[in-house]
C-alpha cells in the first residue's frame, strides 16, 4: 500500500563551541531557530510573506515549510495545508546546561523528495551554530553527520573537511517492514509516548487516547506525507481498516500531560504546546496496522511533529529502538 514511501534519517552531532543553555524541552529551539535561519539563507526577495511571491513555486523555502496545495483539485478540500516534510528529533534528555565541548545529538529524518535538500539543513545548521542558538546565543560547529540504516551509521558529512558526500540511500516502507518487524504477531502491543504528543478529535485535544482515535491521526498523516512528499497515495481498503481499528480495545493507559511553550516570531506570540506523554497498551487483532505503527516511529504522529513531538516507539523485548540513536 506504501511502496512509494521513503524516507532518510541522519544523525547530526554538534559541538558546543562555548558553553550555553537550553531549555528542558529542546525541540523548539531546534526547529525554531532553523526555520528563521532556513529562509534567511534561501530566500532571494527577502519577503515577510510567501503567498504571494512569484518565485514560491520554486522555493526551496516554500516547499519545506509553506508546501503549496495543488489548485483546483477537491480531493485536496480536506487539507488546510501541507505537512512539513522533515522532523527534527532533539536530544531527549532534559539536561540544560551545556560545557565548551561538549557533543549535542539530534536526528533529523528527510520525507519523500525533502531527501534531495539534505545539503540546505547541513548549511543553513552550520550557519545557526556560528550566530549562536538559545537564549544564550550559543555557538557550535557541526562535528559530523551520518545516515542511519538500519544499524549502520554511515557518515555523509565531516565538518573538518567541510566534506559532503553526495550519494545517500533512502528507506523505503518495505524496507522498513521487512527489517524492523519487532513485533511477534501477539495480540498485545504496548506504545511509549516519548514526546508531547497533540493528536485532535473534533479540534479538541486528546487526553484518554484510545487505538481508533491514534489510528486515524497516523493514517492521516501517512496519507497526506505520501501525497505531498512521495508524489503516491494510499491503496487498498483502507476504509476497513479503519473499522478495525475501532475493535481493538485499551488494555492499560498510563499517560500524563506535559506542558510547554514557545515563542512565535511569525505570529509574535507565545503558543502552549503541551501533550501526552507515557504508555498505552493495546489488545486485538493489531497484525493488519503493524506496518502503519513501524513507520510512524520514524515520522512520528499528530500535530507538531517538526518539533520533535508525538514521538512513539513500540516496546520490544530484543533489537534496536529509533532512539537509540540518539544515546
Amino acid at each position: 500500500m506504501l511502496a512509494d514511501f521513503y524516507f532518510s534519517r541522519f544523525l547530526f552531532k554538534l559541538k558546543a563551541e562555548e558553553q550555553f543553555s537550553l531549555p528542558a524541552y529542546k525541540g523548539s529551539t531546534f526547529r525554531g531557530a532553523f526555520g528563521h535561519a532556513f529562509k534567511k539563507v534561501v530566500c532571494t526577495l527577502r519577503r515577510a510573506d510567501c503567498t504571494d511571491c512569484l518565485l514560491k513555486e520554486r522555493c526551496v523555502y516554500s516547499y519545506i515549510f509553506e508546501t503549496p496545495l495543488p489548485e483546483n483539485n477537491p480531493s485536496l478540500s480536506k487539507y488546510r495545508n501541507a505537512p512539513h516534510p522533515f522532523v527534527i528529533l532533539p536530544p531527549l534528555d532534559d539536561r540544560k546546561f551545556f560545557p565548551q565541548g561538549v557533543t549535542i545529538p539530534f536526528v533529523l529524518t528527510l520525507l519523500g523528495r525533502a531527501v534531495e535538500y539534505l545539503p540546505y539543513f547541513i548549511y543553513t545548521f552550520s550557519e545557526l551554530g556560528n550566530s549562536g542558538i538559545g537564549r544564550d546565543r550559543g555557538k557550535f560547529t557541526i562535528a559530523r553527520v551520518l545516515r542511519l540504516q538500519g544499524t549502520e551509521s554511515i557518515p555523509v558529512y565531516e565538518g573538518d573537511g567541510k566534506i559532503l558526500k553526495s550519494a545517500y540511500e533512502t528507506m523505503s516502507w518495505q524496507s522498513l517492514v521487512d527489517t524492523h518487524s519487532g513485533h511477534n504477531g501477539s495480540n498485545e502491543l504496548s506504545v511509549q509516548f516519548i514526546s508531547p504528543t497533540r493528536i485532535r478529535q473534533q479540534n479538541d485535544l486528546v487526553v484518554d487516547l484510545d487505538f481508533s482515535v491514534f489510528f486515524r491521526s497516523l493514517l492521516r498523516r501517512i496519507d497526506a506525507l505520501s501525497y505531498f512528499h512521495c508524489g503516491c497515495s494510499l491503496n487498498g481498503d483502507v476504509r476497513s481498516l479503519i473499522q478495525q481499528a475501532n475493535e481493538i480495545q485499551t488494555k492499560s493507559r498510563r499517560l500524563s500531560w506535559y506542558d510547554w511553550e514557545r515563542y512565535s516570531n511569525r505570529q509574535e506570540t507565545k503558543m502552549k504546546l503541551g501533550g501526552f506523554i507515557g504508555e498505552i497498551t493495546f489488545s486485538g487483532s493489531l497484525e493488519p496496522f503493524m506496518p502503519y505503527i513501524l513507520l510512524g516511529e520514524y515520522i512520528h504522529v499528530g500535530k507538531g511533529t517538526s518539533f520533535g513531538l508525538g514521538k512513539y516507539e513500540i516496546n520490544r523485548e530484543h533489537g534496536r529502538r529509533p532512539s537509540d540513536d540518539l544515546v
